[in-house]
């Protein structure tokens, strides 16, 4: 039925815009596009507007492509006014001014309650808390506004037409992934929950409708637009990962994910209890350091990534008992924004260029494995890993990981997993069903666990 038909998926991430032209039968991708994004915590989404439209001219327009759906950077906070214009810039995911109404609305709510009502408990990233924050600071923006969208939601909005010159606010859409970053919408239920917003915003708004996991967000033409989906939840739809998996990514931060078939609670806020794109559960850990653990120690070390890994297999497991435990920006998995990085188990024989190497790609995936811990604690079934990333494919970084993990690692190809998992859904939007499109792997290391790294790194927390 898809023979020869062509479809559109796009990451609007925080740093790019990327489309991928694929096709919708084999998955096969026939043309890219790519255009920047503005640095910073908070942006004008106008930015991202302007960059879809170049990332689509880039990757040789629309032309002949029948479906597309947009995965985006979750939990952005997007303020619209009455007439569809946007109040103030957008607030990231990685801005953290929210921090103290996060803990504000925790007070007033209790963690369990927030739990059990949307699945996480706030933290500064989310976009309830930011919604308290522009409430407490910038109560004249507050009081306009009158509907609220994340980053991925504006952007399909926009590309169906609307926006100042049509402010249909009642046509915004969203889909469950995104949904669930929220802080007040509900894996379990399915529904937002509305006094949760009124409570930060201190005014009811109008929210974007949740589309089903295929459902058509509209059409612009004869083009199909997909529902979209938050970043994780579309890369896990481009990975095909399905209970069982558990997919790590090492990026500038760290997230663990896994696919699960029923939603997850946890009191704590360790967990985030996420909603996926194809009607599962998201469950899901981050942490703040993870790349940058490998580019301050290669930094220090005088080396490149592929020098510190080559440094690294020359090095026992356990680094000679050096440990690095690597919260060189605080960290939020375990949840110690204050805290710095520190050197353990130096000695004369450990205090080599090849330990501290080693050190380094341990200590990271040490703190990965706890974040997997944190999963398994809450009931999740963990068979294999997909390790993705840039870092992933440093053949140091796949080794040692099959000596700190105790199940599978597998290494995907290299991709723009966000933007397939979109294609994959405009494919199953267009078609009513989710098409199988391989993925193939580089990298499939034989679990080979080494008890004594985790046991040292352990031993230090």
């Amino acid at each position: 039925m898809m023979n020869g038909m062509l479809v559109a998926g796009v990451d609007s991430s925080t740093q790019s815009c990327k489309v991928l032209i694929v096709d919708a039968a084999t998955g096969v991708i026939l043309r890219t596009g790519r255009a920047a994004h503005p640095v910073g915590t908070e942006v004008d989404p106008e930015a991202w507007w302007d960059a879809l439209q170049a990332a689509i001219a880039d990757a040789g327009g629309l032309d002949d492509v029948a479906a597309i759906s947009i995965g985006g950077q979750q939990h952005g906070m997007v303020v619209l006014d009455a007439g569809g214009r946007v109040i103030r810039p957008a607030l990231l995911w990685n801005d953290t001014r929210s921090s103290d109404a996060a803990s504000t609305l925790i007070d007033e709510v209790g963690a369990a309650e927030f739990a059990r009502r949307s699945g996480s408990v706030p933290v500064a990233s989310f976009t309830l808390t930011k919604l308290r924050w522009l409430a407490d600071n910038e109560p004249e923006n507050a009081a306009n506004v009158a509907a609220v969208s994340l980053p991925h939601d504006w952007l399909t909005w926009r590309l169906r037409g609307f926006g100042p010159e049509n402010p249909r606010l009642d046509a915004l859409t969203t889909d469950r992934s995104d949904a669930s970053g929220t802080c007040y919408w509900s894996p379990a239920t399915g529904e937002y929950d509305r006094d949760l917003v009124k409570l930060a915003l201190k005014q009811e708004v109008i929210l974007p409708r949740v589309l089903g996991p295929h459902e058509k967000a509209g059409t612009v033409g004869n083009l199909v637009v997909g529902p979209g989906a938050g970043d994780n939840a579309g890369a896990a739809l481009g990975l095909g990962a399905a209970p069982g998996d558990v997919v790590i990514s090492i990026g500038t931060s760290g997230t663990v994910f896994a696919v699960t078939d029923a939603p997850i609670e946890d009191e704590s806020g360790t967990v985030a209890g996420f909603a996926d794109a194809s009607g599962n559960y998201l469950p899901l850990i981050a942490t703040l350091n993870a790349a940058r653990i490998l580019d301050s120690i290669a930094a220090l070390l005088g080396v490149d990534h592929d020098e510190l890994g080559r440094l690294a297999l020359t090095a026992e497991p356990g680094a000679h008992g050096l440990v690095l435990q690597p919260y060189f920006e605080g960290e939020r998995t375990p949840n110690r924004p204050d805290a710095t990085a520190t050197l353990f188990g130096m000695t004369l024989a450990s205090t080599t260029r090849a330990d501290l190497a080693r050190a380094a790609i341990e200590g990271m995936l040490c703190a990965l494995a706890d974040g997997l811990d944190a999963l398994t604690s809450r009931g999740v079934d963990a068979r294999r890993i997909l390790l993705v990333g840039g870092a992933a494919q440093n053949p140091a970084v796949s080794a040692i990981a099959a000596q700190v993990f105790a199940i599978p690692v597998s290494v995907p190809t290299p991709g723009e997993y966000v933007a397939l998992g979109a294609a994959r859904q405009a494919a199953w939007t267009l078609a009513g069903s989710l098409p199988d499109w391989p993925v193939s792997v580089v990298a499939t290391p034989a679990v080979d666990t080494r008890s004594t790294i985790r046991a040292n790194y352990s031993s230090q927390l």
